[in-house]
């Protein structure tokens, strides 16, 4: 048999001048590359190809990415590899609380790939690493963002909500029309019956979930979204920009403008969120512990205005 023709690779898509950022070369960033190699951890900021890497190592915020480095999904818009995960590190709680102590973090957060493998989806991992960081840094804020736990979610964020995260985050990602293209793997109103499971479980924890744009969404879709999450009492919504990280996923339909993005985030706050950050380069964790102390400041303002 004749072997397959090679598929000419796709022109390489040109970045507009406000998406991009500066090659990461300081001490800061290589002081922390090292740390996280020496205590064996994944960052989403490696794996998830994330602009914002050189900004933030340089100031020692790293997302921590537990239970490995390979998902068992295969979404369109990610460059975390897929395959079958290794076996749970017991060591990776500590770790996690010993890379928080070291880099001396007032606010971490930690993810996670998808693990559906596991019986609870990776769950009591979560609860194990919320109990290290109050046992190591007392002081420092945490938030998660988790994975939707598919068909097991409900016992899976009881468990963690227990254990008291200051905030929750899982990002919805896309608008619905496009998951089945997009995140096959997940079904949209899951991802919101998560949230909202969250804050009917503890009101005072923020909730936290985020949208990429760019992918094909109408803006009026956007808006729905918007909607539906503060449907499920979702206090803090962040948007960016997609970007393709390999020819192998869903590609670019528009890089949104500086000034639409502006639009957005002055729509959703009229909607109601105590936070809004949306801007091509904004990602889940990034500034997210200043956004965390806005968050908390918007709250008491907002309980001083309906005493």
């Amino acid at each position: 048999m004749n072997a397959p023709a090679t598929l000419p690779t796709p022109p390489k898509q040109r970045k507009p001048d406000w998406i991009r950022v500066k090659a990461p070369v300081s001490e800061g960033y290589s002081q922390t590359r090292k740390l996280m190699r020496d205590l064996n951890l994944a960052t989403v900021c490696e794996e998830a190809a994330c602009p914002n890497i050189g900004e933030c190592w340089t100031k020692k915020h790293a997302t921590v990415m537990i239970l490995g480095d390979t998902c068992t999904r295969a979404c369109a818009f990610c460059n975390v590899k897929t395959g079958m995960p290794r076996a749970v590190d017991v060591l990776e709680p500590q770790h996690v609380a010993t890379a928080a102590a070291e880099l001396g973090l007032e606010h971490i957060v930690v993810t996670s790939v998808d693990r559906d493998d596991l019986p609870d989806g990776g769950a009591s991992q979560f609860v194990k690493v919320i109990e290290a960081l109050r046992r190591e840094t007392p002081n420092t804020t945490i938030e998660i963002l988790t994975p939707d736990f598919r068909n097991k979610s409900e016992e899976a964020v009881a468990r963690i909500v227990d254990a008291g995260p200051d905030v929750y985050n899982h990002n919805l990602e896309t608008v619905p029309r496009l998951y089945p293209t997009i995140r096959p793997g997940a079904r949209y109103y899951a991802s919101l019956r998560l949230l909202e499971q969250v804050k009917r479980l503890s009101p005072t924890i923020f909730t936290k979930s985020g949208v990429m744009v760019g992918l094909g969404e109408q803006r009026l879709e956007v808006h729905q979204v918007m909607d539906d999450m503060r449907s499920a009492g979702i206090d803090f919504l962040t948007m960016g920009q997609y970007l393709q990280p390999t020819p192998r996923h869903a590609t670019v339909e528009e890089f949104v403008t500086p000034d639409a993005f502006k639009a957005y985030a002055s729509i959703a706050r009229a909607k109601g969120f105590l936070l809004v950050a949306a801007s091509p380069l904004t990602r889940s964790s990034y500034h997210a512990g200043d956004d965390f102390k806005k968050m908390q400041a918007s709250r008491a303002e907002q309980s001083a205005r309906t005493r």
